[in-house]
């Protein structure tokens, strides 16, 4: 079986955990679901950054289920049942870039989101090891300053969700 027939497969099984409009939740439902219907859910997603304040940037796999192609200046993913936000960003730091390091949770929001509606808690982790993408994820990785970001974003395709997460990490959630 292709990677991407098998990525197809754990998307259509995956299970969050609905919430509501304070982010209580209500109960476990499979993703596919939660986007299709328009049920909040929750999302972590994390900014990485280095010892020079630089800040990675990814470009998704083109094989990915969405947003293939698209650019990123973070990283994210679905949070589990059971599974705090902090934990989950840990855990897409650890899948997406092969690294552990420490989290710091920010602030969280409803995000419109371009499939659909979800809560989206924002982390910043400090990297200071190397980097090794999972290439079913991401096809390139980049360090890059704000200035240098700045004049790619607008060329590259952006991840919507990704690219209104950062404006409001840049401003701390406001």
């Amino acid at each position: 079986m292709s990677d991407a027939c098998e990525q197809v497969q754990v998307e259509q099984v995956e299970q969050v955990e609905q919430v509501d409009i304070d982010d209580r939740v209500l109960r476990v439902v499979r993703r596919v679901d939660a986007v299709r219907e328009g049920w909040l859910h929750r999302v972590a997603g994390v900014v990485c950054r280095d010892d020079l304040g630089r800040v990675l940037v990814n470009r998704r796999s083109p094989h990915a289920p969405w947003f293939a192609g698209e650019y990123a200046p973070l990283i994210a993913g679905a949070v589990r049942p059971g599974e705090s936000y902090a934990h989950a960003a840990s855990r897409e730091l650890r899948e997406e870039l092969g690294v552990h390091a420490s989290v710091r949770h920010l602030f969280k929001f409803i995000c419109a989101g371009a499939v659909g509606p979800y809560w989206f808690g924002i982390h910043e982790a400090v990297l200071t090891g190397a980097v090794v993408p999972d290439a079913r994820e991401i096809s390139w990785s980049g360090w890059l300053t704000l200035a240098e970001y700045r004049r790619s974003a607008v060329h590259w395709p952006l991840v919507p969700d990704a690219g209104q997460a950062f404006e409001r990490y840049l401003t701390r959630g406001e």
